[in-house]
Order: C-alpha cells, then structure tokens, then sequence
C-alpha cells in the first residue's frame, strides 16, 4: 500500500531536478540532474525481480531475523543485502529499502553525475557539493532540529534512518530516530535497525551507541529518543534552521 511519506515536504534541493518513482512497495524519491524517471523505473523493475526472485527459492530469506547463509552466486543487490546483514547481526530484509536506493542510485550514475535517492527514510548521496540531511524523528521535539552535512564528491554516501515509533518497517525497539552513515547503504539500513532494535527508552541510548561503535565499516550515527540525542562518529551536526 502506498503510503504518503510527509516528512518529504520538508525536503529542498536546489539545481537538481526531482522526480517520483513508485512500483509496488518501493517508492523512491529521487534528485538527479535530468528527469529519469523510465529509466528509475526499469531499475527498480530490474532489482526488484531479483529480490523477488530469491525469495521465491527461498522463502525464508523474506522473514528471517537473523543473518542469512548462503553459499555460490547471487546478484549483486541480494550478495550486499546478505553481507550486511552479517555484519549489522540481523537478517537481510532488514538492508532491502537501502540496497534498493543504492543500486538504484549506481545505475543512475552512468546517466547523471549527480544523483540522491531516498528509499523510506534510507538515502543514496553523490553530489559535487555537501549536502545536509535532516533528521525526522516523529513525535520528538528534536525531530527536523539538526541534521548531518555530508561531502558526497568524491564518493556516494549512504544516510539511512530507522524508527521504532513510526513507519512500516519492522523495528523491536522505540527510538524515534537512528541514523547510520556509511558507505554501503544497505549496510547504512542493516546498522540502523540493529541499533535501534536495542533501544525501549532514553535510557538505552548510551549503551546502543556502544553496540554500535562495534558494527564494522560505518562512519557515524545518531540516535534520538524522546528529548535525548546522543551522537557517536565521524559527523558534522549542524542545526536546521526553520526546517518547516
């Protein structure tokens, strides 16, 4: 079911074009330096199959909690959602929505020099200058109040943004907002369910950032939890002015 994704409203991008693509759960917003929309599309049909596909040889690749197994060839966007899956320590649905952005987001980039693709709150960024992504973060008075200055030139970047007090995707804990930077954007969405999956209240915010601390190869996260933030990593926090 299609679902209005409000927090997009607070999105400005200058100099870049931005287009909707929606194909059945996927809907992605994207900024690129042309309208690309046919061919947004024939990528996400194109991933998609594949995603879908392997779920239809194994089915409990869709449900599974825990990192999945397999041995031999699979496409490239089922091989990085597995691995990040491993590595963030839950199972690989948990990267799909960021593995979606980012092999959408690559095969842009031979038509664009500039792309960003959003994906449920999960973001593919190559840009030729920085860009600050808000954080959203519901009900929380901290919530579009600071966001993250990320230098996309020299190459992509992945912000990806998990929540246990809204949206559909499944989370086991109650942050209003994890965001995970990194590299790989389906590792970037894997990491940031793993954490906040560790989070029931402001509490947990210090040990969560622990745990992650401990997820190899990503670069920096926040974590916000009713009127608590806490920040670990290679960031550049700056505050929003006039988000709305």
């Amino acid at each position: 079911m299609h679902q209005d994704r409000t927090y997009r409203k607070l999105v400005s991008t200058e100099k870049l074009t931005t287009f909707q693509v929606v194909v059945q759960e996927t809907d992605l917003l994207v900024h690129a330096e042309k309208r690309l929309v046919q061919e947004t599309r024939e990528l996400v049909f194109e991933h998609r199959g594949y995603v879908e596909a392997y779920i239809k040889a194994y089915p409990e690749f869709m449900t599974t909690l825990v990192p999945w197994r397999h041995s031999g060839p699979a496409p490239n966007i089922i091989s990085d959602m597995i691995n990040a899956g491993a590595k963030a320590g839950v199972g690989p649905m948990a990267a799909v929505a960021g593995a979606m952005a980012e092999t959408v987001g690559l095969g842009l980039l031979d038509l664009t020099d500039q792309v960003i693709v959003e994906n449920g709150g999960d973001v593919f960024i190559k840009t030729n200058t920085p860009v600050t992504v808000g954080i959203f973060a519901g009900n929380s008075p901290l919530s579009m109040q600071v966001g993250l200055q990320l230098s996309c030139k020299k190459k992509p970047t992945a912000a990806c943004t998990s929540s246990g007090t809204l949206g559909h995707s499944l989370s086991l804990g109650k942050a209003d907002a994890v965001c995970v930077i990194a590299d790989s954007c389906a590792l970037a969405d894997a990491a940031a369910t793993s954490i906040g999956n560790r989070i029931q209240s402001e509490a947990d915010v210090k040990s969560a950032l622990a745990a992650g601390r401990r997820i190899a190869e990503i670069s920096g996260m926040v974590i916000i939890t009713g009127e608590k933030i806490g920040a670990w990593g290679d960031l550049e926090i700056v505050p929003l002015i006039n988000p709305a």
